[in-house]
């Protein structure tokens, strides 16, 4: 199974909505994780909300520092903004997703934001995915 790490700076918003996109886009096929380089407190209540809206539950998650052994895991690191605090390991497939930060936005934003990550998460788990005929 592919793993895919998620890595943002504070966990709190893009690259959880991600993981949890990914986990129920993968379908036990594809997992996903997510971390970040500076964690906050706890997750933005407008992602919950936006997230709570298409079914996904994030009440039980909490931002995550990014660790070795995660990075290590995952043959796709996505990073969403985190620059040079994010950790590069030779032989890894590095994707740089450049969305806005969900903090503090209406839940109007919020919500295309998730649909963008939406967007991106169903085209990568679809790669992942093909298998050669």
């Amino acid at each position: 199974m592919s793993e895919v790490l998620f890595v943002c700076v504070r966990n709190a918003g893009r690259s959880q909505m991600a993981a949890a996109l990914l986990n129920r886009a993968g379908q036990g096929k594809v997992s996903a994780r997510s971390a970040g380089s500076d964690p906050g407190d706890d997750i933005h209540d407008e992602v919950k909300v936006a997230m709570r809206e298409i079914g996904i539950d994030l009440d039980h998650e909490s931002p995550k520092a990014i660790t070795d052994e995660a990075v290590r895991a995952a043959e796709v690191v996505v990073t969403m903004g985190c620059g040079d605090a994010c950790p590069v390991y030779p032989g890894k497939r590095y994707l740089d997703w450049e969305l806005p930060d969900p903090a503090g936005k209406p839940i109007e934003e919020v919500r295309q934001i998730r649909d963008e990550i939406s967007a991106r998460v169903e085209a990568l788990v679809e790669e992942l995915t093909v298998t050669a005929p």
